[in-house]
């Protein structure tokens, strides 16, 4: 056994970790399963509440380190002898966020071995930056602070890129038994697949059906363990999961308008005859507004903007403009740098189709704070056109902000109010 090699890591080479070891009790191995589970109830009462429904089930014969299929957690109990008290719990959360994070079908048609190791370093990062038991030592873990607040489909892309199958073995091991339940046939801590139930006995498969209603059963008891919680008490991917399953969905146009018109009163007079109708011969009322639409727009114009993009940007602004009668708008682009600031009204004479676009450098959301605060800029809205791409995200706290970010639904940012741009669907729209 070289020095960098644990026993555990070991016994999995040889094949021994599925040799039960008469010395081992059995009943106190699962005690310290049960307790791991109640510390976790009483200290992280999110992955406490999820660890305390499943099924604690010991599958020694067949299962190398530890899994679950979202309604059991399988153990070998050679492996969880050799952990602490604390890396239970940690092995406990591990499974847990496999499970929320439902990494057994989003990997579709990735590389197995490639995306398990980036949904380990997914969970492992979650796991440390919350303090949730002790890291595993007898297995190496995959763990790189570079992931924290990656997708495993970022990751996985990002390891694509750069390690060969001999490289990432030395990066780190696999922690638990990614199992694909409906066939029966997983990959292993070693990184090699594993035979099914046909050859380990006692190995449970599942049906699509099966699976669907487990994933449904998970979503429900993740809403239920977050809100047991309370807010703050989860990380920050599950806090945007269950955003997601518990708003309702909404046209971001809507929300934008929503976002908009939230900062008016309003009511109709034919004072200001409505311009929309006049091509009709009929006069009708339009918005008596007791203040001006005051919002500012900026543009990212960075360099991973494309012109496809920027004419979306361009068109949308235009679309602010045509809904209303009356407003003012204040229109920059900006990179690292603020460029071409314009005022818009309906008596300026100007189009925004004719704005003209500047920038094409780095990308410094910053930049926008920098400069409203420097010109005396204090917009009741200040919407932000970008692709999501930046590594700061401006002062939460000066002014109400809508991101809308072009394509990349996965992005969300982490203050004001996100609305997600899907270039594909306004086209098949239009």
């Amino acid at each position: 056994m070289s020095q960098n090699t644990t026993a555990v890591e070991q016994s999995m080479m040889e094949g021994k970790i599925y040799e039960r070891n008469p010395n081992i009790n059995s009943v106190k191995v699962k005690e310290k399963l049960v307790t791991a589970r109640v510390a976790l109830l009483i200290r992280q009462p999110f992955f406490g509440n999820l660890a305390t429904r499943l099924k604690i089930i010991d599958a020694t014969d067949w299962c190398a380190t530890a899994a679950t299929d979202g309604r059991n957690f399988y153990y070998n109990e050679n492996f969880v002898n050799e952990l602490s008290q604390k890396q239970t719990e940690f092995l406990f959360g591990h499974e847990i966020l496999h499970c929320v994070y439902d990494h057994f079908t989003r990997r579709d048609d990735r590389e197995p071995q490639i995306y398990n190791i980036a949904a380990d370093y997914c969970v492992n990062g979650d796991l440390i930056r919350h303090n949730i038991g002790d890291v595993i030592t007898q297995v190496k873990p995959f763990h790189d602070p570079k992931y924290y607040g990656w997708s495993s489909e970022e990751v996985y892309d990002d390891i694509f890129k750069k390690y060969d199958e001999e490289q990432l073995a030395q990066l780190g091991k696999l922690l638990d038994e990614h199992i694909d339940w409906e066939k029966g046939k997983g990959q292993g801590p070693n990184g090699k697949t594993k035979k099914g139930k046909d050859d380990k006995e006692g190995q449970p498969t599942y049906s699509k059906e099966e699976l669907k209603k487990i994933r449904d059963e998970m979503k429900e008891a993740m809403v239920s363990a977050a809100q047991a919680a309370g807010v703050g008490n989860v990380p920050k991917g599950v806090a945007r999961l269950i955003k997601d399953l518990t708003e309702p969905k909404m046209d971001w146009r809507e929300l934008l308008n929503q976002q908009i018109q939230s900062v008016l009163k309003s009511n109709y007079t034919f004072m200001r005859p409505s311009r929309k109708a006049w091509h009709t011969g009929a006069v009708l009322p339009g918005m008596d507004f007791d203040q001006t639409i005051d919002i500012a727009v900026a543009l990212d114009m960075s360099g991973s903007i494309g012109s496809r993009e920027a004419r979306d940007f361009l068109s949308e602004v235009k679309g602010i403009c045509d809904q209303y009668d009356d407003y003012k708008i204040k229109i920059w682009c900006f990179d690292t740098e603020v460029y071409n600031e314009q005022d818009f009204t309906p008596d300026s004479g100007e189009s925004i189709e004719d704005y003209e676009l500047h920038g094409g450098g780095g990308t410094d959301f910053d930049t926008n704070w920098n400069y409203m605060k420097e010109h005396d800029i204090q917009p009741k809205k200040f919407i932000v056109f970008t692709d999501g791409y930046s590594w700061n995200w401006g002062d939460e706290n000066y002014c109400d902000t809508i991101w809308v970010i072009h394509s990349d639904t996965s992005i969300e940012a982490p203050h004001g109010i996100t609305c997600h741009y899907d270039a594909k669907s306004q086209r098949d729209a239009a």
